[in-house]
């Protein structure tokens, strides 16, 4: 794993944990649901070189605060910008993935004249349609649910199975890792809740609630990239088409063999992908 080197700002009395790494054209990642900065990591490795990077966890994952409070997208978004500010940063390309996506949208609708591009990866707010794992979360009484099966005897029950069947030539692919070490925080009473919020700020029982579909209409015409994973379990990948409604203009880059976390999949690909973007002409 490419070396991290978090720092911490305090926003409105809470600790934001993130990465500034690189010089040049600022790209500020931004992780979906269970995620973390650690999830960018390889990305930066790759972009750092002629580009800015900046990579927070989000208030309630990794290694930030997780307040009691509001995990709506205009919260993180007001998060981000004020991170922006805090380093002297006017203007970004916003690369959200699922649940980052969303944030990303919000930024824009929100502050239009900080964002040059925009780049969604298997980005939730393009429909309604979202894997029953994250509607269930929206249940009476998941938080009990939760509370036992990321303790800590599960969790090595789990992590004993995994071993075994590893020893027989089994390996997890990219969702399946990067959703494990997301379930493990959740072991953390307050990371639960967090996770909980922010999952029901944006999903019901019936799938995702929140559309970003009417505001992306009458948002700026900036240059957008939307990526996805064919093989996507949480989001269907259709969802990019059906965003091209929306932002007739879009690039749709589909990763064929990759799933919810294309990014994670094939990283050289996605990598040149943004970077490409980002210096292409208008």
């Amino acid at each position: 794993m490419p070396r991290m080197d978090p720092r911490t700002v305090v926003l409105h009395g809470q600790e934001l944990s993130f990465v500034d790494s690189g010089s040049g054209p600022v790209v500020l990642f931004i992780h979906g649901i269970l995620g973390s900065q650690r999830q960018w990591a390889r990305l930066v490795d790759r972009m750092d070189d002629n580009q800015r990077v900046i990579v927070p966890d989000l208030f309630g994952h990794g290694d930030s605060a997780k307040p009691m409070g509001d995990y709506s997208l205009s919260a993180h978004a007001a998060t981000l910008r004020d991170l922006l500010d805090h380093l002297g940063v006017e203007r970004v390309t916003l690369v959200g993935h699922s649940l980052g996506g969303g944030i990303a949208m919000q930024f824009l609708y929100l502050f239009p004249d900080r964002v040059d591009r925009l780049v969604l990866i298997a980005s939730g707010g393009l429909g309604r349609e979202v894997n029953l794992v994250l509607r269930s979360a929206t249940l009476p009484g998941a938080d009990q649910v939760l509370r036992v099966a990321a303790s800590g005897p599960v969790l090595s029950r789990l992590e004993s199975l995994g071993q075994g069947v590893a020893k027989v030539g089994w390996r997890p692919g990219s969702d399946l890792r990067a959703i494990w070490k997301g379930f493990t925080s959740l072991a953390d009473g307050e990371s639960r809740r967090a996770f909980l919020a922010t999952t029901r700020s944006v999903i019901d029982l019936g799938g995702q609630s929140i559309s970003a579909h009417e505001r992306l209409e009458s948002m700026p015409k900036i240059p957008t990239l939307i990526v996805w994973g064919a093989k996507d379990r949480m989001i269907p990948a259709w969802h990019a088409l059906s965003a091209q409604e929306s932002i007739p203009h879009c690039r749709v880059e589909l990763f064929k063999e990759a799933g919810h976390f294309p990014h994670l999949d094939d990283p050289d690909r996605f990598a040149a992908l943004v970077r490409e973007f980002i210096h292409e002409e208008d």
